[in-house]
């Protein structure tokens, strides 16, 4: 007796949750988005914004295209109150643990002279 576990390819399947999810270009997201599909595969790339990768291709879902838009909202400010940006997390950047040891040196940096008028001091002739 022969039992299989995992229905063939061809067996229709009843349940909606097995439908994977459609899986947007870039191409695509940029044109709904109104930028250019090297943005979106930079922002990706940069792990700055969500995205599924199929193999060395980047793929959006509809889920991910609803979060980059509300990541890059901005909402109008209410007088009285402080304006409210979307908290975009900052990656890879520099904590500080304690205050800096010494304060700022407060000596004068000079200029120096341009390159013409140290020529000219030569008195070299071109």
């Amino acid at each position: 007796m022969r039992h299989t576990a995992i229905p063939h390819a061809s067996a229709q399947t009843r349940d909606a949750e097995t439908v994977p999810p459609r899986l947007y270009l870039p191409e695509d997201v940029a044109a709904v988005l109104g930028c250019s599909t090297w943005w979106v595969k930079d922002r990706a790339r940069r792990r700055l914004i969500p995205f599924t990768r199929v193999g060395r291709a980047y793929r959006f879902t509809g889920e991910h295209l609803a979060e980059i838009i509300r990541m890059h909202e901005a909402r109008p400010v209410v007088p009285g109150r402080p304006a409210v940006t979307a908290a975009v997390p900052k990656m890879n950047a520099p904590r500080r643990t304690s205050p800096p040891a010494e304060p700022p040196s407060t000596s004068r940096l000079r200029a120096r002279p341009p390159r013409r008028a140290r020529q000219d001091q030569f008195g070299t002739a071109a």
